[in-house]
């Protein structure tokens, strides 16, 4: 059955009719002396997810875009609980203080000590506000450099889920050296001497997303995107009208086949059919058997092949977007 808090897509309104058809007689037949309706129904189900199969399979890149903010999109807490086993949440900067946009900790992934990164969103109206709506001040990133170093010194390799439209832009954020503790943060990510993955499970925006995604793998979910600027913010300066962000979503290739093709990421974890949002389990396990795999195959890599592979990686970049 359906569900009545579902959110849909704009592109989804003949899914969500179908759904709801299907809801409305799955009822009538359940109501006492009511026709039998379950052929109606199961036929509907069948349309529902050949339509629901095909509109996923031909998304466009602001669909895309649309799909990686959707409300219920499991956030980095469900990543987290889903994955992480004994979590023990490290608080504070030793600067200024707690930022909860950025949460981190230590943990077990499959059995082994890692160290956990990630930005929370939050999924209701008092959650966003508590974690900024996943965009970090400086206390946030100077707190990231403060485990990434704890988990250099102790040899745990470094776990970071990226989900934010991209760092908070405030006067005090400002005043306090957002900038420089972005730079900070990408700078202790490139010269770690233990593994480092970076999966973007939903919107990576800017150097927000980047302080904790220069690693030795960035990978993405299916549906997510990975830019330096919004699709609005993009059409905004290019074109001085924002409702073109549709335009600037095709022609920044944000999205995670784009940016695999770019050599820019390094691999996809796969989304159920209709996306994250109405399958978490399933997503987060593609994601989690990706990772295993990346850290199983960094295991034999020393710290300084570990230096050199990122190091080679990122420079790479540059060189295959001048041969495209």
């Amino acid at each position: 059955m359906s569900d009545p808090t579902r959110t849909y897509l704009d592109f989804e309104r003949p899914i969500a009719e179908l759904e709801n058809k299907i809801e409305e007689l799955e009822k009538l037949g359940q109501a006492e002396g009511g026709v039998s309706t379950a052929e109606e129904v199961e036929k509907l189900r069948g349309k529902s997810a050949a339509l629901l199969q095909n509109t996923y399979a031909e998304l466009t890149a602001w669909q895309k875009t649309q799909v990686a903010r959707h409300p219920s999109r499991p956030q980095f807490k469900h990543f987290r609980e889903k994955l992480i086993e004994g979590f023990t949440e490290l608080r504070g900067d030793r600067c200024f203080g707690d930022d909860r946009a950025l949460i981190g900790g230590l943990g077990r992934f499959r059995g082994r000590s890692v160290m956990v990164i990630g930005h929370e969103k939050g999924h209701d109206t008092q959650t966003r506000l508590e974690h900024n709506f996943g965009m970090a001040r400086p206390e946030g990133y100077r707190k990231a450099v403060r485990l990434m170093d704890m988990a250099d010194r102790f040899g745990l390799p470094v776990l970071s889920f990226i989900d934010t439209a991209g760092a908070y832009p405030g006067v005090g954020a400002e005043e306090r050296g957002q900038a420089e503790a972005i730079a900070r943060s990408t700078q202790k990510c490139l010269s770690l001497s233990v593994p480092m993955i970076a999966l973007i499970t939903g919107e990576g925006g800017s150097g927000g997303a980047v302080a904790i995604a220069a690693a030795n793998s960035v990978l993405m979910m299916e549906h997510a995107i990975y830019s330096v600027i919004s699709p609005e913010g993009c059409a905004s300066i290019l074109w001085r009208d924002s409702a073109r962000a549709k335009d600037a979503a095709t022609a920044m290739k944000i999205t995670a086949q784009n940016l695999q093709e770019l050599k820019i990421i390094d691999g996809i974890a796969s989304e159920p059919i209709g996306g994250a949002h109405r399958h978490h389990e399933a997503a987060i396990k593609s994601a989690s058997d990706l990772i295993a795999s990346e850290l199983t195959r960094m295991d034999a890599m020393s710290a300084e092949e570990l230096l050199a592979q990122r190091k080679a990686r990122f420079l790479a970049i540059g060189r295959s977007l001048g041969e495209v």
